[in-house]
């Protein structure tokens, strides 16, 4: 079932409109910059909200991405579909400097030759995916009311793996599973540290945003 969804994704849903997109999606070259700038942006002219999130979702991508992603690919070594599949359609950006100039040239096309050698499989998690779910649920529990459209960039990311031959289906479905679930795990942490550790070195602070993400003040307990 596995090996039938990826070739769907990647050979026959395939298309030469699409190719240059699912190549940008996971760029990180091609994003950082921009992540960057949005985010001194918010450091500097955002609230007090604003901040937060930016923090705790670098601590949760932190986690995520260093620590369960990493451990997980050494503990599982999968190999990715190219490194074991011969014919897999492999979509890569050109290089280009700045890498935002590679979204005027098509994209860089080749079918996988397994590895002759053995290698270190980096298959599961997807680290691109965790991140981008994780990131996404702070986001939602930060902004109730539209933070949930997070999770469509995030999703868009996910499929962008398969098509370009990076990862199986379901590699990216528990990635993104495990993504929601550190940040699940980790946001209720950073809300208790906040309501007691602010409360004694910043009690001005506290007393203006005494929950990070604006949950009811008797619910701290159940922490």
């Amino acid at each position: 079932m596995d090996r039938q969804l990826f070739t769907l994704v990647n050979h026959d849903w395939a298309s030469a409109s699409l190719d240059l997109l699912m190549a940008a999606m996971p760029s990180f070259d091609l994003w950082l910059p921009f992540l960057i700038l949005a985010g001194l942006v918010t450091l500097g002219l955002g609230g007090f909200k604003a901040r937060a999130f930016i923090v705790c979702a670098l601590l949760v991508v932190a986690v995520s991405d260093g620590i369960v992603s990493n451990s997980l690919k050494k503990a599982v070594n999968r190999p990715r579909p190219n490194q074991s599949e011969t014919g897999v359609r492999i979509v890569t950006l050109r290089k280009a400097h700045p890498q935002l100039l590679a979204l005027l040239q098509p994209p860089l096309i080749k079918a996988s030759k397994p590895d002759t050698e053995p290698t270190s499989g980096r298959s599961f998690p997807s680290s691109h995916i965790m991140n981008n779910f994780a990131v996404a649920m702070t986001l939602a529990l930060f902004y109730r009311r539209f933070g949930w459209l997070a999770f469509f960039p995030a999703a868009l990311v996910a499929y962008s793996r398969i098509y370009v031959g990076s990862h199986w289906p379901s590699d990216a479905i528990i990635s993104g599973l495990l993504g929601v679930g550190v940040a699940l795990l980790i946001l209720p942490g950073f809300e208790l540290l906040w309501r007691t550790v602010s409360a004694r070195i910043a009690p001005a602070l506290h007393t203006a945003h005494p929950s990070l993400l604006e949950l009811q003040p008797n619910l701290h307990a159940a922490c």
